[in-house]
């Protein structure tokens, strides 16, 4: 039986840990008592999952993979089969496609997550909300986000991202006032109405949403993205973070601090490369523990994505814990003459070239302590540089990729791809690289 509260993120931190605690001890119960998987594991550690009593004693247990997940993908379901309610896919973002098998309860908790997503963004019944993302190819995000506004109450547009002429058509025509999508189709569906003599600041849009790609620095200041969007629509720009295997959303409230964890939903770590626990507002690996999961639920989880979590009170009243922008994905760090970088930080400096239209990433393996890094850009413009552009990159991340300019439809065509809900935007030909990722 689900149990939450639209509240708990405002009650006091002892009263939030106490009610998490509780929730943490029957998740592992449950999946002591219903997964194969953690039961082969524990035989083969040597250990009881139910010693788990609290947040500390999870330092204790070992982390699940992706790998687990595509290998031993079967053993993580713990309801019979005539009690999953709905299928999902992940995107693929690094691999395979996985399978997620919900449960009818594990639908209501996914509604109850997006519900205080939307509100701590501050959606209303009173809000008409276009989803332009994820509504196909079995995707749980779409679902997620209908499920939510449906729970909220709000009026929802089902767009989807298949066609940006569509998501412009269903702004003219029904005047959503709230966006939920991806920033660069955000600044695509602003460039298509322009063409059309429309201004994006008219059209009554007054929230965007912002899924799969950060909006925000490490600082949680705007980046050049946030602020061309919030230029272009004159709305409020909210970032979030979410994951098919986390099944929980962080989402910014208007004091634009980090994304705040819903405390009921999920237990969440940062670790280091060793995969020791970090002081908080260092930058580290989340690690998932989503709560009150019952189809497939996860211990210790560990996402790939590199951020830094906050612990301190939010100005909004909020005492939950949360998570700044993702700096970058673990397997796609770069490394460069002695730098260390993340795809994101590259994109930001480009992001900032109106000149640039579109773009992506390819690395290979140069030698031991360097890759080679080469960035694609798309521009029609005849005065920017290749020189320029590396120019900027080495005065802003201290990296000096090489940089090529091209068409901007051909490069779209490389990034632009029907299965992929995100444009492919990192292109990893390195020995150990999978060959092609989302950032």
């Amino acid at each position: 039986m689900l149990s939450c509260s639209e509240q708990l993120a405002f009650a006091a931190p002892d009263v939030i840990r106490e009610q998490q605690q509780m929730l943490l001890r029957q998740h592992v119960d449950y999946i002591a008592g219903h997964s194969r998987f953690y039961q082969r594991m524990a035989r083969e550690y040597g250990i009881d999952l139910r010693d788990v009593r609290c947040y500390d004693d999870l330092a204790e247990l070992p982390f699940t993979t992706k790998a687990d997940l595509e290998q031993y993908g079967d053993e993580f379901l713990c309801v019979e089969e005539r009690q999953v309610a709905d299928i999902c896919l992940t995107s693929g973002t690094t691999g395979l496609p996985v399978a997620f098998m919900q449960s009818r309860d594990d639908l209501e908790r996914l509604s109850f997550n997006e519900q205080l997503a939307f509100t701590t963004a501050g959606l209303t019944a009173d809000d008409r909300v276009l989803i332009a993302a994820a509504i196909d190819r079995c995707f749980m995000a779409g679902m997620a986000y209908f499920l939510g506004l449906k729970k909220i109450g709000s009026t929802v547009i089902r767009g989807g991202s298949s066609s940006v002429s569509v998501v412009a058509q269903l702004i003219e025509r029904f005047r959503p006032n709230a966006l939920v999508g991806v920033p660069t189709l955000f600044l695509a569906l602003a460039q298509i109405l322009r063409q059309k003599g429309i201004d994006p600041r008219q059209c009554g849009v007054k929230k965007l949403v912002c899924i799969g790609e950060p909006v925000r620095h490490q600082n949680l200041t705007l980046s050049v993205l946030g602020e061309r969007l919030q230029d272009q629509w004159g709305a409020e720009v909210y970032g979030t973070y979410a994951s098919t295997e986390m099944a929980t959303t962080f989402v910014d409230c208007s004091c634009g601090c980090g994304g705040h964890l819903p405390p009921e939903l999920m237990a969440v770590e940062i670790v280091d490369d060793q995969g020791k626990r970090v002081a908080a507002g260092q930058a580290g690996e989340v690690v998932a523990t989503p709560l009150q999961v019952t189809g497939m639920p996860l211990l210790r989880f560990k996402t790939g994505d590199v951020a830094t979590l906050y612990c301190d009170p939010c100005e909004c009243g909020r005492n939950s814990w949360r998570i700044g922008p993702v700096l970058g994905r673990k397997n796609q760090m770069l490394k460069y003459r002695g730098t260390t970088v993340y795809p994101p930080a590259i994109f930001a400096v480009l992001q900032e070239l109106k000149e640039v239209q579109a773009f992506y990433i390819e690395v290979r393996d140069d030698y031991a302590l360097s890759d080679q890094i080469k960035v694609v850009v798309g521009s029609s413009c005849s005065e920017l540089t290749s020189h320029h552009i590396e120019e900027l990159l080495a005065a802003r991340i201290r990296v000096k990729p090489e940089v090529v300019i091209e068409d901007v439809d051909t490069v779209r065509s490389q990034t632009m791809q029907e299965d992929k809900r995100k444009p492919v935007t990192f292109f990893d030909y390195r020995t150990s690289g999978v060959g092609g990722s989302v950032v």
